[in-house]
């Protein structure tokens, strides 16, 4: 069975216990990493000068503390490999609703594709 990493853990562990739960159950039967949960303000803005978030500080959900938000990626990471990303987000997907916890996806966003990006969405 897969587990994670220290560092995924530590990821997560800054994370809304929502998305740890969906998350830890995940990982029981998909391997993945956790890329990035809080951001600190230094963080946020390095996501934005290298185009990996449209969000200036503090408007990213990574921002909130516990974060609402939680990049993840399934492994091996390959990050061209969209078909991967789709296949992973239709595996948490299922495992969210299951859980009865809402969540968004962002490789559904309409303006920026961010595979790795699940976030909660608000009235949960």
């Amino acid at each position: 069975m897969p587990s994670f990493s220290q560092r995924s853990r530590d990821h997560l562990d800054t994370c809304d216990l929502r998305l740890q739960k969906l998350f830890n159950k995940v990982i029981e039967h998909r391997d993945c990493q956790i890329l990035c949960g809080h951001r600190t303000k230094e963080e946020q803005d390095d996501a934005v000068a290298t185009y990996r978030s449209h969000a200036p500080w503090p408007t990213s959900n990574h921002n909130k503390s516990p974060s609402m938000a939680v990049d993840v990626m399934p492994y091996p990471v390959d990050w061209t490999d969209k078909v991967a990303l789709k296949n992973f987000s239709e595996f948490v997907k299922g495992c969210a609703a299951g859980m009865g916890i809402s969540v968004r996806w962002g490789g559904d966003f309409h303006n920026f594709f961010d595979g790795p990006h699940w976030e909660i969405v608000d009235g949960d």
